[in-house]
């Protein structure tokens, strides 16, 4: 009994249980909207994923994903999952199983354009990664370990990323997401909460946990419309082998530059763009175009499609001299 006939309050009592019950249900709405967006875009992306069967002299040699970008039966993969394979065998989740001809490889991206002959599900809709923001829910499909048809989610975790690809060149623009791949997933698709495709599945890091990454659908797009056009991924050849090396301070503020680094050329292809413009082993690449030459990856990503034909300004120290060559790029493979 209380002297001064106040009432009083118990911890937990309706008033704080019905706060937590709101608490409760708004967290259970966050939920559903995750579940249903994951779900949804699941439901719309499966029919296109395509289970990869992969024959090398014979014999089975691994298997990975893929999945149907056009209407007219191509795919999408990597392709260090078909490189060299003999027989590739698409397998998709109602049951198909068909041939799969592989009509494009491109080792620099790790990405590869296959083609079935058969009629297929509904293809899946590329979106543009640039309008991507680190944090958005992002889905995996794929076949990690031979399991089909397997589901994970996650976040964007980082945008801009560089991943070494089969050919030793920098792959730019790629994703870092957290949705947990496997070997196996290689090949299939990263979505977004409508079922577009934001990426290609490509690499974990050994030893990591959370950290995978996916070629962003930009570089895909680019990638298959080249092999479409032209059967391959067009890039601009010079016919110089070089190696990335350390200036020093001291050379570096001699030659009045911001990178503590150039390229030093290794080896200079016989009459190639780079012999005639009168380049030689031992010359130090400074800069290209007007622009700082840091390492071999800044010159990679000079010799795009768009350099072919084109006239580039290569600026260079040999011994004590600074010299000014220009060359004329070639179509890389042009010379077989």
């Amino acid at each position: 009994m209380y002297d001064d006939g106040a009432t009083p309050v118990f911890l937990g009592g309706p008033e704080e249980d019905a706060s937590l019950g709101e608490v409760h249900a708004g967290e259970a709405a966050l939920l559903d909207a995750y579940s249903a967006a994951v779900t949804t875009a699941v439901a719309r992306a499966t029919p296109a994923v395509a289970h990869l069967h992969i024959e090398r002299q014979g014999r089975t040699a691994g298997s990975g994903s893929g999945f149907l970008v056009t209407s007219d039966g191509y795919l999408l993969t990597n392709s260090h999952v078909v490189h060299r394979a003999e027989l590739v065998r698409a397998s998709f989740p109602d049951g198909t199983a068909t041939r799969a001809y592989v009509v494009g490889d491109d080792p620099d991206t790790d990405l590869a354009l296959l083609q079935v002959h058969q009629r297929q599900a509904a293809p899946l809709e590329l979106a543009p990664s640039e309008n991507l923001r680190v944090g958005q829910i992002a889905i995996a499909l794929g076949n990690p370990l031979g399991f089909g048809s397997t589901v994970t989610a996650g976040v964007v975790s980082a945008l801009g990323r560089t991943l070494r690809g089969q050919s030793g060149r920098l792959i730019d623009d790629v994703l870092q997401t957290d949705a947990a791949l496997n070997p196996g997933n290689s090949g299939g698709p990263l979505l977004d909460s409508r079922g577009c495709v934001i990426g290609v599945n490509t690499a974990t890091i050994l030893g990591a946990q959370g950290l995978c990454f996916t070629v962003a659908s930009n570089t895909a797009r680019f990638v298959m419309g080249e092999i479409l056009r032209h059967g391959r991924v067009r890039r601009a050849f010079l016919g110089l082998a070089g190696q990335t090396v350390p200036l020093g301070l001291p050379l570096a503020r001699r030659l009045e530059r911001a990178a503590l680094t150039a390229v030093r050329v290794l080896e200079v292809v016989p009459d190639g763009p780079a012999a005639r413009a009168g380049l030689r082993a031992g010359d130090l690449l400074l800069a290209a175009d007007g622009a700082e030459l840091a390492g071999v990856d800044a010159l990679h990503r000079l010799l795009a499609a768009d350099t072919i034909g084109r006239t580039v300004e290569l600026r260079l120290l040999r011994g004590r001299e600074i010299l000014t060559l220009t060359a004329t790029a070639e179509p890389r493979g042009a010379r077989g």
